[in-house]
This record gives structure tokens, C-alpha cells and sequence, in this order.
């Protein structure tokens, strides 16, 4: 099983593997354009956006800068909108529904490191899906951690 593979069912992993590793490093890069687009060009925004989700509804929006790990694992439904500074680290999966509001400066974390001293020095952590269901609206500064479903 690839680093990937376990990363992607929730099995530790080593999260600097080179496939892992180049595949951040490209999301990365995509969301430095996205970052440093004007706001005003909302088409362009939303075309380079849906290049980094895995999917996202219509009526979509997400305030600059936005920071996430690999983009693929982000799906968002319809008329989402998520305020500046938020922060997706989406080593697992993140599904968000339908009219989801969320305020400035949240984090939703998939990613859980290794409790074990060794192991986290080693490398080690593990994802675990977060489910964001619709009609919910998550206040500024929030964190929400792996494995949780709102």
C-alpha cells in the first residue's frame, strides 16, 4: 500500500513521502495564483479554484489568502462561502454541504500526528474526514479536528 493509499483510508502515513510531497507542492502553487488574483476577477478565481477541489457546487465563493494541502479532497456544495484566512489542510476527506457560511481565520484539520514520540519524529500522522452538513454556519476562528461531523 502507497503512502497515499493510507493516507487516503485513515492509516498512518508518512506525510513527506515524495508522491505526497509533490503533489502539495503543486497545490501550493496553484493557490500562490489563486492568493494573488484580484478579487474583482471572480470568473478566473473560480476556474483556478476548481482546478485545486476535488468538487464545488455553483454560487461559490472563497475570500484570499486560502490555504489547503491537495485540494482533491475538498468538496463543497452549493452557495458556500468561506471568509479570508481559512485553512483546510485536507489529508482527508472535507465534505461540505449546501449553504455553508464559515467566518475568518477557521481551520479544518484533518491531519492528526503520531501521539507516539517516535513515530511523530519518524514522520507519522493520520487523516481522518471531516463532514460539514448544510445549513450550518461555523463562526470566525473556529477549529474543527479530525474525524468530526457538524
Amino acid at each position: 500500500m502507497t503512502e497515499k493509499e493510507k493516507m487516503l483510508t485513515g492509516k498512518y502515513y508518512l506525510g513527506w513521502d515524495a508522491e505526497l510531497t509533490a503533489e502539495r507542492e503543486q497545490t501550493k502553487d496553484l493557490l500562490f495564483d489563486f492568493n494573488n488574483t484580484k478579487p474583482t476577477l471572480r470568473k478566473e478565481r473560480e476556474q483556478m479554484i476548481k482546478k485545486i477541489f476535488g468538487r464545488m457546487g455553483e454560487r461559490c465563493w472563497i475570500e484570499s489568502p486560502f490555504f489547503c494541502d491537495n485540494g482533491y479532497n475538498i468538496s463543497v456544495g452549493e452557495n458556500f462561502f468561506a471568509a479570508a484566512n481559512c485553512v483546510m489542510p485536507d489529508c482527508g476527506k472535507i465534505t461540505i454541504g449546501d449553504n455553508v457560511l464559515i467566518g475568518p481565520n477557521v481551520g479544518i484539520y484533518t491531519p492528526n500526528h503520531a501521539f507516539d514520540s517516535k513515530e511523530r519524529a519518524e514522520g507519522y500522522k493520520r487523516s481522518l474526514p471531516i463532514v460539514i452538513g448544510d445549513d450550518v454556519r461555523i463562526g470566525g476562528s473556529v477549529s474543527i479536528v479530525s474525524g468530526v461531523t457538524v
